[in-house]
């Protein structure tokens, strides 16, 4: 199989504000952005033997000089890295970026850190006169270019620390969808060995000095504060390296790094990120990923070598691919912080859907990521929508939507908020808080997570028992498709959630309690079958004949051990939607040819073959490999022509994780890195 051609490829991608992508094929052929789209800028070149080549942004010839590009002959996205190869007068460049986001690890998976390495050789046995420059744009720092900034230098054991910050720390001022983050401040300091030259300066200065002669200006720039777009010149984070006559292997190495003060504010408390919950200060995170820079890049090599190995057995090099693209936009969808007591909790946005913060609907399709590699980033996500519904601010007899709009978690915002049940998604959301902390409790061994939210949990297993066999007129988590009544695939959400809630009854041994839900899932799957029959397959709704959707909520059924729909349900399906097939995947339903990325890979998890399994993957790897929307992995599209219909960069592709739950030694394995 040919090497992937992601859409978008990861660069410098921890959180939902530093995020940055390349969203073409070679990275001379545009700036670098913001999951948004909006331009954050890195600059790349070789000088060699005193003829200056570029690997990463545009031309300069608005500087009166033209920089050619170096030949780009590779990329490769793994889980933790980024690797691109050049070539260019005889040396060889790679450029990796190095995320150590390692879930087993939350102190050095809430660090704000990107490695930058640069790994220069010979291709043709001759010495060259090779030297490096690298800058990053302060366009990084602001949410639109009008915004003034400043900028300055720090010194941490010997070397510089160039930073530069938005002049108006507005820290958690504003909230929404499409924004960059504005405050705090960015950070970037070489961690390998060998001279450097740094300077923070005009991009029209250091650009063309260096690649004409090899230097750069011998002080900073002072005119501040000024706008980002104050142009020309933008000012640069300018790094060199010469790194004189090239016979072997030479390495150079950065850290690019964010210090947003704090990250987010939930019910009016602003909190800091984990990193940060024992009282370290910025120099001692940069001090430690400084220390720890060699040791992570190994662990980061090793941890990806596995993982695509695990990937690879579990469902194929297509499988394996669509997996190393969704890991870090998986994280990254996310940012990590500490209560007050430290307990770490873990807020999801909604990118490009309606910045929505720690949604149930979007952790729940993400939950196989972190069942799968630490469930206490799952239980991080839960805890701040069961403390909410806890409170006395939550009064409907449901469970919540999400608890505000990111980075402001002060309540509920989507639909009728904490108003009205207009709009709400009352059977989606108490199945999904049912599924996901009966899966918490599996890992755990106990129900202690549960007992501490029981009234809650009770109530939402009633009410499913009341209304979710045959819902009524409402939506689910796929709202794009509008309300629908009688909605199949909802109703089986709610039989997976009453027959978990039965299954935690039974854990804590309220047997007569247990015994009670149980049989009512039971006689609800009978129903369910009768009424959704439609010879050889299930319908979309209840009510409607010849329809059909994909029943991915019957994944759960198998995973956590309830088994109450016969094995010929779910082959039912599959036979049937193989004949439904796009040129790019399984459509979501008959009422359009979109489909849902999470989705289609919960539905091949059902497949009993590795073949039909593949039926399905396959066309979701051409689809990556030929999409003309040029954007982090967007789980909502057309299957006839690949195009994006809404939504990118959302954590949801974590949900890709699914089938190695159903591997259990594999699943195991993983967990067991939580305890080493």
């Amino acid at each position: 199989m040919n090497q992937l051609r992601p859409p978008a490829v990861p660069l410098v991608v921890n959180d939902p504000y530093m995020s940055v992508w390349s969203t073409t094929d070679t990275l001379t052929e545009r700036w670098t952005s913001h999951w948004t789209g909006t331009r954050q800028t890195l600059f790349g070149m070789l000088r060699i033997d005193g003829q200056a080549y570029r690997f990463m942004g545009l031309s300069t010839r608005h500087y009166g000089i033209d920089i050619p590009a170096m030949t780009q002959t590779s990329v490769e996205v793994l889980p933790t890295r980024t690797i691109y190869q050049f070539e260019a007068a005889g040396i060889q460049l790679a450029l990796t970026f190095v995320t150590p986001l390692l879930p087993h690890d939350l102190d050095v998976m809430s660090r704000p850190v990107t490695y930058v390495d640069f790994d220069v050789e010979p291709m043709d046995g001759q010495a060259h006169d090779v030297a490096l420059y690298f800058d990053i744009g302060s366009d990084w720092v602001v949410n639109t270019v009008e915004q003034r900034i400043v900028w300055g230098r720090h010194r941490l054991n010997d070397r510089d620390v160039l930073w530069m910050g938005s002049t108006e720390q507005d820290i958690l001022g504003k909230s929404g969808d499409d924004l960059r983050i504005d405050w705090g401040y960015l950070y970037t300091l070489s961690s390998g060995d060998g001279a450097y030259r740094a300077v923070l300066g005009n991009d029209t200065e250091t650009r063309p000095q260096f690649a004409l002669t090899g230097e750069m200006p011998n002080r900073d720039d002072a005119e501040m504060p000024r706008p980002v777009d104050n142009r020309p010149p933008m000012v640069v984070s300018a790094w060199g390296f010469d790194l004189g006559s090239v016979t072997g292997p030479v390495t150079r190495q950065l850290i690019i790094a964010y210090d947003d003060i704090f990250s987010v504010e939930y019910m009016y408390r602003k909190l800091r990120p984990y990193w940060r919950r024992n009282g370290a200060s910025l120099m001692d995170m940069l001090e430690a990923a400084l220390n720890e820079a060699d040791t992570l890049r190994q662990v980061c090599q090793d941890y990806d070598a596995e993982l695509m190995a695990d990937m690879r057995a579990v469902g194929g090099d297509a499988f394996a691919a669509l997996g190393a693209l969704a890991f870090r936009q998986c994280i990254g969808g996310h940012k990590l912080t500490a209560d007050l007591d430290g307990t770490p909790l873990f807020f999801s946005k909604e990118n490009f859907s309606n910045g929505c913060m720690d949604t149930v609907d979007i952790f729940y399709p993400s939950s196989p990521f972190f069942l799968l590699f630490n469930p206490e980033l799952l239980r991080g996500q839960l805890t701040p929508i069961m403390d909410y519904v806890m409170s006395p601010r939550w009064k409907f007899p449901f469970a919540p939507h999400d608890i505000g709009r990111y980075p402001l978690g002060n309540g509920q915002v989507y639909g009728g908020g904490e108003k009205s049940e207009l709009n709400q998604m009352p059977i989606e959301e108490c199945g999904n808080m049912l599924v996901l902390l009966t899966a918490i409790c599996q890992v755990d061994g106990d129900t202690g997570y549960a007992e501490r939210y029981w009234d809650a949990l009770s109530g939402w297993a009633a009410y499913l028992s009341e209304k979710g066999l045959d819902p009524e007129n409402q939506l689910c988590t796929d709202d794009f498709a509008g309300h629908l009544a009688h909605n199949v695939n909802l109703s089986l959400k709610a039989i997976m959630g009453i027959g978990a809630y039965a299954w935690l009854c039974e854990a804590r041994g309220l047997n007569e309690e247990a015994a009670s839900y149980r049989a009512q899932a039971e006689q609800m799957v009978q129903q369910w079958q009768e009424m959704a029959d439609n010879g050889d397959h299930y319908r979309l709704t209840f009510d409607q004949a010849d329809t059909w959707s994909q029943k991915y909520n019957i994944v759960w059924d198998k995973l956590l051990g309830l088994n109450l729909f016969p094995a010929e349900v779910a082959q039912k399906e599959i036979a049937y939607y193989k004949t439904k097939q796009g040129r790019y995947g399984l459509p979501l339903d008959n009422r359009s040819t979109y489909t849902k990325l999470d989705w289609i890979v919960w539905t091949a998890t059902l497949a009993e073959t590795d073949e039909d399994f593949q039926t399905f993957i396959e066309p979701v790897y051409k689809w990556m490999n030929e999409t003309e929307s040029r954007v982090p992995l967007n789980d909502w599209y057309y299957t006839d022509s690949g195009k994006q219909v809404g939504f990118q960069a959302r954590p949801v592709v974590g949900g890709v994780y699914m089938p190695l739950l159903y591997k259990p030694e594999i699943w195991q394995k993983w967990l067991q890195k939580n305890n080493q």
